[in-house]
């Protein structure tokens, strides 16, 4: 079943929280998987490449092919409903012509800005090194991953983001080209089990300087 879309903005901000265990028979639909998805690709991207890739672990055979890789979250890999892996396309200019001609095809781009675009954006990112283009790819998989966990909580959903896990070997367990795509990091997302802890933030005044 559906969840009712939350639309409090404070809410959800301040109601997330890290959750490692969920209720493991609730099951987010592949349907609305898929508009979370689509609301968290909604994050903006450097040039509009859309470098984040994702794979949705959701059975219990990509689960169990996910545990040996998170040995250290191994709760929330059995309880949620589904384990997302981020990662970014070292190839991602394949898709860049067909971005921007879609653009012009609704109206959002004159073809002249795609024509002049298009070249300088390949120019461009050919003369990255391959490190530069993966730190640039990998703040857009941030900035995704960030996304999807709020628009999981509008969704009435938690999640929580994982770092620990074997990132050499994902990839490849997952079919993927090793060389090409690239993890970032896993989400797990299902409905909570329990409360999560609440933290402590730094004051404004401590982190930020005014010039």
């Amino acid at each position: 079943m559906t969840q009712a879309t939350v639309n409090d903005f404070n809410h959800i901000i301040t109601g997330r929280r890290s959750i490692r265990n969920y209720d493991p028979s609730v099951k987010i639909s592949r349907e609305e998987m898929t508009e979370i998805l689509r609301e968290a690709t909604l994050a903006p991207s450097s040039v509009n490449l859309q470098p984040w890739r994702f794979v949705v672990i959701d059975s219990e055979e990509g689960k169990e092919t996910l545990k040996p890789l998170a040995m250290f979250n191994q709760t929330q890999v059995d309880t949620s409903s589904a384990m997302v892996a981020v990662f970014v396309d070292m190839n991602s200019t394949a898709y860049l012509e067909t971005i921007y001609n879609q653009a012009v095809e609704e109206g959002k781009m004159p073809a002249e800005v795609r024509d002049r675009q298009v070249p300088a954006i390949q120019g461009l990112i050919e003369q990255l090194t391959e490190e530069q283009y993966r730190e640039m790819n990998v703040i857009d998989a941030g900035l995704v991953s960030m996304q999807f966990m709020l628009a999981a909580r509008a969704h009435g959903y938690d999640t929580n983001p994982i770092g620990g896990f074997e990132k050499d070997k994902i990839a490849e367990a997952l079919d993927l080209d090793k060389d090409r795509y690239k993890p970032v990091m896993l989400l797990s997302i299902g409905k909570a089990a329990e409360d999560g802890y609440k933290s402590v933030r730094l004051p404004v005044d401590t982190i930020t300087d005014w010039k």
